[in-house]
C-alpha cells in the first residue's frame, strides 16, 4: 500500500506532523522531491526538530528513510541533519539514498545568493539554497548523479567540462571568483565517501516492497500552489509538489499510489513572495503569527516570519483537486481558539466579477477576498479524542470548510505533539 502525504496550499501545512504519526504504521518513508530549501517541523518524545531533507519518520526504529531520484541531495546537509538528532538521542535511522539522485553542488547555492543579489527588487524571495540553479542544471543535462561519483574518469572529465561554462558566468556576468576543477573533485570525493554506505537501487527496493505488501510513505514538500506548472508561476519552486510526481521522484507505477492525505490549515500561512489573496496585515496578523504553530509561524529553513491569512477555500479545493486528494487532514485548529469570529476565503472577485476557480497569476494579482465570517468557539481543544466531543461551532467550522473544498477531512489536529489528532470517518 502506497500513500502520498502532500500540501494543499503554499507548504508550511503543517506535513511533517501528518507524516511522523502516519509512519507509525508504514515500513518506509520516501522524500520523493525537492531539497533542503523548506523543512518540516516535528515535536515528538525526542524533542522538537525542523527536518530538511530526511523524510518526516526517521524518528520510528522499524522504519527505513528513503531519499528519492526527484530530490535536490544536499550531501553535507544531510550529514549535518542525520547527526544533530542522532546527538538529541534518536536511535540511529536506516537510510537509502537513490543512485539516480541528483547532487546539490557548492556552486548551485553560490549562484543562487548571486542570482538575488543581481535581481535585486525583482528576485524571487529564494531561500538562496541553490534548487533553482540545481534544477535548471538537471534539465540542462549538466548536473551530477549520484552514481557518477563512482566513475572517477567520468567524474574527473566532467569536472573540468562543467567549471568551464560556469566561469563563464562568474567571470562576466557576477564578476565572483571562479571555480577550480581540482578543488571541485575533492570536494566530490569527500561527498562520495560519505554518501558510499546509503547508495542503493531505490526503485527496484520500492518494486520489491510493493510486491511483499509493505507500506509505503510518499512525503511531498511545499504545496500544490509552489508547483512550477499549477502554482503561482513564477513565485514557485523548481521541482512538482503534486502526488502524481511521487510515482517519478521514487520510481514507481502510478497506480501503486492508493491514498493521497492533502494537508490543509484551519488558516493560511505563506513563506516568501507571490500572490496570497486572503493575506492579512497588522495587529490581526501578529496575533495569528504569534499564537500559530508551535511557538508561532516561522519558517522552519529560513526563520522568516510567514505570511498570514484567513483560510483559503478557492485555493484549498484547487490544491486538494490538483493533489487528486483521498483525505484531508485539517492541522492547526486549536489556533483559533481566541477568535470570536472566523472570516473564510469563498471567492475572489476578479474584474468585478466573482468566481469560485482559482486563476491564473496574472489574474490573481488583482483578486480581492470574498469573506464570509463564521462564530468562534472561543475555548482551548487541545486534549479532545473526539470529533463529537469538539464544541458546536467548531464543529460546524469543519464542515463548512469540507463542503466548500469538496474534500473529506478525515484527520483533525488539535495540538503539536504526535497524538494531539482527531480521526473523523468519511
Amino acid at each position: 500500500m502506497v500513500k502520498a502525504v502532500v500540501g494543499a496550499n503554499w507548504g508550511d501545512e503543517g506535513k511533517g506532523k501528518i507524516t511522523d504519526m502516519l509512519a507509525k504504521e508504514a515500513d518506509i518513508i520516501v522524500r520523493f522531491q525537492g531539497g533542503a530549501n523548506a523543512g518540516h517541523t516535528i515535536i515528538n518524545d525526542y524533542g522538537k526538530f525542523a527536518l530538511h531533507t530526511l523524510p518526516s519518520g526517521v524518528f520510528y526504529g522499524h522504519t527505513t528513510s528513503v531519499i528519492g531520484n526527484g530530490v535536490a541531495l544536499n550531501i553535507p546537509v544531510l550529514f549535518g541533519e542525520i547527526r544533530s538528532i542522532v546527538e538529541q538521542g534518536v536511535p540511529m535511522p536506516k537510510i537509502l539514498v537513490s543512485d539516480r539522485a541528483q547532487i546539490v553542488m557548492p556552486y548551485h547555492i553560490l549562484f543562487d545568493q548571486y542570482e538575488e543579489e543581481r535581481l535585486g527588487g525583482k528576485s524571487f524571495g529564494s531561500t538562496k539554497s541553490g534548487i533553482a540553479p540545481f534544477y535548471s542544471d538537471k534539465y540542462a543535462k549538466t548536473g551530477f548523479q549520484v552514481s557518477e561519483l563512482f566513475d572517477e574518469e567520468l567524474l574527473r572529465e566532467k569536472v573540468v567540462r562543467v567549471a568551464e561554462t560556469k566561469n563563464v558566468l562568474l567571470e562576466h556576468l557576477y564578476h565572483k571568483p571562479l571555480i577550480a576543477p581540482e578543488e571541485l573533485l575533492a570536494t566530490l570525493h569527500e561527498y562520495r565517501d560519505m554518501i558510499a554506505p546509503y547508495v542503493c537501487d531505490v526503485s527496484a527496493y520500492l518494486h520489491q516492497a510493493i510486491g511483499e505488501g509493505k507500506t509505503i510513505l510518499l512525503e511531498g514538500q511545499l504545496g500544490t500552489l509552489k508547483d512550477p506548472d499549477h502554482g503561482i508561476y513564477p513565485m514557485v519552486t523548481s521541482s512538482s509538489t503534486l502526488a502524481a510526481y511521487g510515482a517519478i521522484g521514487a520510481g514507481i507505477a502510478p497506480y501503486e499510489i492508493r491514498q493521497i492525505v492533502t494537508v490543509c490549515k484551519a488558516y493560511s500561512s505563506a513563506v516568501g513572495a507571490g500572490a496570497f489573496v486572503s493575506e492579512i496585515f497588522g495587529d490581526e496578523a501578529d496575533e495569528l503569527r504569534r499564537r500559530g504553530g508551535d511557538g508561532g509561524e516561522y519558517g522552519a529553513t529560513t526563520g522568516r516570519p510567514r505570511r498570514m491569512g484567513w483560510f483559503d477555500c478557492v485555493a484549498s479545493r484547487y490544491g486538494c483537486r490538483l493533489q487528486g486528494t483521498t483525505d484531508v487532514a485539517f492541522t492547526v485548529l486549536d489556533v483559533l481558539g481566541y477568535l470570536d469570529e472566523i472570516p473564510v476565503c469563498v471567492g475572489y472577485e476578479i474584474d468585478g466579477e466573482v468566481t469560485t476557480e482559482f486563476p491564473t497569476t496574472a489574474k490573481l494579482m488583482r483578486a480581492k477576498p470574498v469573506l464570509e465570517t463564521l462564530p468562534g468557539w472561543k475555548c482551548d481543544i487541545r486534549g479532545i479524542k473526539t470529533y463529537e466531543e469538539l464544541p458546536e461551532n467548531c464543529k460546524k467550522y469543519i464542515e463548512f470548510i469540507e463542503e466548500r473544498i469538496g474534500y473529506p477531512i478525515t484527520m483533525i489536529s488539535n495540538g503539536p505533539g504526535r497524538e494531539d489528532i482527531i480521526y473523523r470517518a468519511k
